[in-house]
């Protein structure tokens, strides 16, 4: 297991759509143990494959927050079956937009259905903050970074900030 750099925008990776998973392998569970460690390591609560560079529709997350028990879980092939028409604020942040956040609102509760850490087939019914990072990391699997949700003005903002730090960076 190890510790992976994380992509981050403007990033045209972040932008392509994942392909799905053919089956869940000890390649597939070594990936997500190493996206599990660069996700804790970062710290964020969740982090989709395609965030390190792969292209595979995978997500890890870990909403408890508790570092003595951590409640992992792994998402493989996620499709959202029902969303709930109610919505939701909650302020994002995303660790391939680094030190931005901002109020998106979704659907306060959602179906997924996903092959688990050891290929199994799941259905998860999810609310609160759990929903909100399903849909967030699904987002990724699809090119689509919580900052598309924001009005082109702030967008634009939110770029150019990252795009000078990431300069400021490489001269250092």
């Amino acid at each position: 297991m190890s510790v992976k750099t994380i992509l981050t925008e403007p990033h045209k990776m972040l932008r392509q759509v994942s392909k799905s998973v053919e089956k869940v392998g000890d390649e597939e569970r070594a990936l997500m143990d190493d996206m599990l460690d660069t996700m804790y390591d970062a710290p964020g609560i969740g982090l989709a494959a395609i965030q390190i560079g792969v292209p595979k529709r995978i997500i890890v997350m870990d909403i408890s927050r508790d570092e003595d028990k951590k409640e992992p879980r792994y998402f493989v092939n996620p499709v959202i079956k029902k969303k709930n028409e109610e919505k939701a604020k909650y302020e994002e942040g995303c660790l391939s937009v680094p030190e931005q956040f901002a109020e998106i609102e979704r659907p306060n509760t959602c179906e997924v259905e996903y092959l688990d850490y050891f290929g199994k087939k799941n259905l998860l019914k999810a609310d609160g903050l759990l929903a909100t990072c399903i849909q967030h990391e699904m987002d990724h699997l699809e090119g689509i970074l919580f900052i598309d949700y924001l009005s082109k003005l702030k967008k634009t903002i939110i770029i150019k900030k990252l795009s000078k730090i990431k300069v400021n960076r490489k001269i250092l």
